[in-house]
C-alpha cells in the first residue's frame, strides 16, 4: 500500500499567508469590479457621474425592450460558434501536421506560435488592411475572382472578416495545447493499431482524438470565453461593430453604450448579463460536455 506525501504546516497562518497575494489579486480585479457593476446596474447616473438615482431593475427592463440589444445576442451566438468551432478544427489540423514533421519542425512550430504575440487590436488592423476594399491585397484578389468584397457595406463580409481575424489570433494558443497533447500520446498505441491494420484516419478517430478529449474540452471552454470577451479589440479596430450593428457583439455593445452613448447604468446592466451568460455557458459545458471526456 503506497503512502501519499502530505505537507504539514507548523503555523496555522502560513497557508493563508501564501494564499493572500492571489486572493488579493482576485478580489481587487474580479470580485470588486463585479460588485461595482452589479451595484451600478441598479442605478442611473448622468454622463459625468455627478448624480445617481436608484432605479432598481429598470435598466434590465430597458434591455429586454431594446431590439438592438436582443439582436446582439444572435450576433454574439453566431460569432462565438464560428470562432470556437472553426478555430479548434484548424488548430487541431495544424497541430497534427506539425507533429508529423521531422525536418525543420522547430521552424514550423515557431511560425505557428508567433500570431499569439500580436495584440487583438493589432490583429484587427492587420486584417482590416488586407481586406480594405480600396488598398487591400486580399480584397484586390477577390475582386479579380469576381467577388466584390466590401465589409463596410456588406454585413456578411464584415462578419467573415472579424471571424477570420479572431480565429487567426487564437490559433497559436490552441495549437500549443493540441501539439502538447499529441506528443503525450504513447506511440506504441498508434503502432499497435497500425499493425492491426487500422489506417491513419481510423487511428485518429479511435485513438488520437479520444485521448485528446481533455485538451479539447479545456480549449472549448477557453475559446468560448475568448470569443465573448477578448475579441473586443479585433471588432473595434476592424469594423467598429458595423456595418450598422451587424458585428456588435455583447462585449462591444457594453463599451459602446457606456463610453460613447454614456448610458452608464445600462452598460453596467449589460455587463452583468454578459457575466451571467458566460458563467452559465461554462457551467453547462462542465455539466454536460465533460461527461464525454475520457481522462
Amino acid at each position: 500500500m503506497s503512502q501519499q506525501k502530505r505537507v504539514v504546516f507548523r503555523s496555522r497562518w502560513l497557508p493563508w499567508l501564501l494564499l493572500a497575494p492571489q486572493a488579493l489579486v482576485i478580489g481587487v480585479f474580479f470580485f470588486w469590479p463585479a460588485a461595482q457593476a452589479l451595484l451600478q446596474s441598479l442605478q442611473q447616473q448622468d454622463a459625468f457621474g455627478l448624480s445617481t438615482e436608484w432605479v432598481g431593475l429598470a435598466n434590465f427592463q430597458n434591455l429586454i425592450e431594446d431590439d438592438s440589444y436582443l439582436a446582439s445576442f444572435k450576433t454574439t451566438a453566431v460569432f462565438s460558434l464560428l470562432v470556437a468551432v472553426i478555430g479548434l478544427a484548424v488548430s487541431l489540423l495544424l497541430a497534427t501536421m506539425a507533429n508529423r514533421v521531422v525536418r525543420g519542425a522547430p521552424v514550423y512550430k515557431t511560425l505557428l506560435i508567433w500570431p499569439y504575440a500580436v495584440a487583438p487590436a493589432i490583429a484587427g488592423v492587420l486584417w482590416l488592411f488586407m481586406f480594405a476594399p480600396s488598398i487591400g491585397v486580399v480584397a484586390y484578389g477577390l475582386q479579380q475572382m469576381g467577388i466584390n468584397w466590401n465589409h463596410l457595406l456588406n454585413a456578411d463580409h464584415a462578419m467573415t472578416l472579424v471571424v477570420m481575424a479572431a480565429i487567426w489570433k487564437q490559433i497559436s494558443y490552441n495549437f500549443l495545447f493540441f501539439l502538447a497533447g499529441l506528443q503525450s500520446i504513447p506511440k506504441s498505441l498508434l503502432e499497435a493499431a497500425a499493425i492491426d491494420g487500422a489506417g491513419p484516419w481510423r487511428r485518429f478517430w479511435t485513438i488520437t482524438f479520444p485521448l485528446l478529449s481533455p485538451t479539447s474540452f479545456f480549449l472549448l471552454v477557453i475559446n468560448v470565453v475568448y470569443a465573448f470577451f477578448d475579441t473586443f479589440g479585433i471588432i473595434d479596430a476592424a469594423t467598429h461593430g458595423g456595418p450598422g450593428k451587424d458585428t456588435a457583439i455583447l462585449v462591444y455593445k457594453v463599451y459602446y453604450d457606456g463610453f460613447k452613448a454614456l448610458d452608464l447604468g445600462g452598460s453596467a446592466a449589460q455587463s452583468v448579463v454578459l457575466m451571467v451568460i458566460v458563467i452559465t455557458l461554462t457551467v453547462l459545458q462542465f455539466r454536460f460536455v465533460e461527461k464525454k471526456v475520457q481522462y
